[in-house]
């Protein structure tokens, strides 16, 4: 379906918006390792004259900007010597790193970072700080790998407490890099769990009403131990999702309202014929049968299956105002369903209009639940699960279809490829009239990279070769099924060096043998056939990767880089927090037949 102008929030390749600081994908940003230390020499500013960036004491409030200065004060205020420590305990990069994180997590829980003693205020903890103790080396507190997660955001204090440290082995510029990449990677994976949990329980909320319990500013939950005071001044966070849900609901469908989206759909020839060679194709299945339409929107699907011979069609939608229109337009073909149809002579039925939400029905006139013999819908959003129609259909299927009873389409596919630098906007700013503004171009794709863009991608541009990623079977999936992580191997198409600059996901969705055994049909987004208005979405990477698919030696390029024989990807969708939204996160390593690999940074795009 098309995303009505109300709810749609894709962003252009070729007009950048700003970027809104409370999208995940923010809290997620992954940036190079002179991004997050914002200066290389130690001193107060930085090579271009930037002042450094200001750092929180380990221990109090005081603010200081420079890695001497800080721990200078540690040791003389809070009796913390962080060198000395360090060589005592022999720590490397990684153990101070996660030590550092330590700390901060114990001081903001008021605890003691050595004693783990917990007081009333940050003051009481700041009188007891005492000396260093003997750590036990093989059982150090810190030791735990999830406090590499930085616990303040581009922590500054985190990339500059090892230089001129010339008496311990810290990692290489490159190696550094690397850890940044373990932290996306881990934050990601923290972000796409918290997800999953923040999902099961606005559905909880949903469907049960159980739970009031309050969210954190984040929109984290807090857990069951609030005092009877907080118990008394908190709003049911069932109600908060409720009210949440009903108003994107209310955008959502009441941006279904405009003509010129309904125009677009149905002028979308691959779409519409799709259907309609399904549906007239295929008169076996539907003469005689009782039809429902989830989200039917003018009506064109039941129109077409009246034509067909269904005896009946239930054609719901959730737009008051095009859930007039259709009755209208039923009414109008001679075609609008009445008790007693006049039209039964000719072996046609009638269009029933129902207005409303498929979950919110509860009768439709004499027909009961599990006696329907055709549901068919066009739910399919960008990136075929954005809008999450899909779980309104499978609770139809699950509720009104008989036993046996068709599916239309029952089949959906996805699949992925590597893109090259034709599907950016970097050769249009390339070259203006004869001016280079490359710096645009640059620019469009760094934010392309943390938003996901729905273009048409010119079979030209598809580097690689294109795989599954996934397929649904619509006869059996269930809701939680729609949330997936799956990993594909990539490899050029060309065998000259090539360039991906990302990659692009597109689906098919099929009517098979399974139900039309006289036509089947595909509807195909695939840049390989004729455009849609779905058209393709686009995940950039950060930072674009050289292909070849001969021997790694056989192909050294101007810069001395070797290109990488294919890229393995790990693509996870689910439904994100913002309602009918998702969140895909990309993790992608490039790998040489020799062996080598080089791990891109994690993204966390939301749709």
């Amino acid at each position: 379906m098309l995303v009505p102008a109300e709810m749609e929030h894709v962003p252009n390749l070729a007009a950048p918006e700003e970027e809104d600081n409370d999208e995940i994908d923010d809290d997620v940003e992954e940036q190079g390792w002179d991004d997050w230390r914002a200066g290389s020499d130690g001193g107060a500013e930085d090579e271009e004259g930037d002042p450094e960036p200001d750092m929180l004491c380990l221990l109090c409030d005081s603010v200081f900007t420079s890695r001497d200065d800080i721990f200078g004060h540690c040791a003389g205020a809070h009796r913390f010597d962080f060198s000395e420590l360090r060589k005592k305990l022999g720590l490397d990069f990684y153990a101070c790193f996660k030590l550092l994180n330590y700390i901060r997590i114990q001081v903001a829980e008021r605890k003691c970072w050595i004693c783990n003693l917990s007081f009333p205020s940050s003051q009481e903890l700041q009188a007891h700080l005492h000396p260093t103790v003997d750590f036990n080396r093989s059982n150090l507190p810190w030791e735990d790998d999830k406090y590499l997660s930085p616990f303040i955001q581009d922590d500054p204090l985190l990339y500059i407490f090892g230089e001129d440290e010339d008496d311990v082995d810290y990692p290489n510029e490159e190696d550094r890099e690397e850890l940044i990449k373990d932290i996306e990677l881990l934050k990601v994976d923290d972000i796409i769990n918290e997800l999953s949990i923040r999902n099961d329980n606005l559905k909880t909320c949903t469907v049960n009403g159980l739970t009031d319990r309050p969210s954190t500013s984040d929109g984290s939950f807090k857990p069951y131990n609030e005092t009877a005071e907080d118990r008394d001044s908190k709003i049911p966070l069932s109600n908060a999702v409720t009210v949440q849900i009903k108003n994107a609901n209310k955008s959502y469908f009441g941006g279904y309202s405009s003509f010129v989206i309904h125009r677009e759909m149905i002028s979308d020839k691959v779409r519409t014929d799709a259907y309609r060679d399904a549906i007239l194709g295929n008169p076996c299945l539907f003469n005689g049968a009782i039809l429902m339409d989830v989200g039917c929107g003018t009506g064109i699907l039941s129109l077409f299956a009246v034509q067909a011979g269904a005896s009946r069609v239930i054609a719901v939608e959730a737009s008051e105002k095009m859930a007039s229109v259709a009755t209208q337009i039923a009414k109008d073909n001679a075609l609008l369903w009445e008790k007693s149809p006049g039209l039964n002579s000719k072996g046609n039925g009638g269009i029933q209009v129902v207005q409303g939400m498929i979950e919110e029905i509860n009768d439709f006139d004499g027909i009961l639940p599990n006696s329907v013999d055709v549901l068919i819908s066009e739910w399919m959003g960008y990136c075929l699960l954005y809008e999450t129609m899909l779980n309104s259909v499978l609770f139809a299927r699950d509720r009104w279809l008989k036993p046996g009873g068709a599916v239309l389409p029952d089949t959906a596919t996805m699949f992925v490829a590597g893109f090259g630098k034709g599907a950016t906007s970097i050769p249009f700013w390339d070259n203006v009239y004869g001016f280079n503004m490359s710096c645009v171009g640059t620019e469009v794709v760094e934010h392309a990279s943390k938003n996901p863009i729905v273009d048409v991608v010119d079979s030209e541009d598809i580097v690689t070769n294109s795989v599954v990623l996934k397929a649904f079977d619509l006869a059996t999936v269930t809701p939680e099924e729609l949330d997936f992580t799956t990993s594909v191997a990539l490899e050029p198409k060309s065998n000259d060096v090539t360039w991906c600059y990302g990659l692009v996901l597109w689906f098919d969705t099929n009517f098979t043998s399974r139900f039309c055994k006289e036509k089947q049909t595909v509807l195909s987004t695939s840049p390989f056939t004729q455009k849609t208005h779905w058209s393709q979405t686009i995940l950039t990477f950060r930072e674009p990767v050289a292909l070849f698919s001969g021997e790694p030696s056989a192909k050294l390029m101007s810069d001395g880089v070797t290109p990488w024989a294919k890229m393995l990807a790990r693509i996870s969708i689910a439904r994100a927090a913002q309602h009918r939204s998702i969140d895909i996160s990309l993790e992608v390593t490039a790998t040489s037949l020799d062996g080598r690999k080089h791990r891109l940074p994690a993204q966390l795009f939301t749709l």
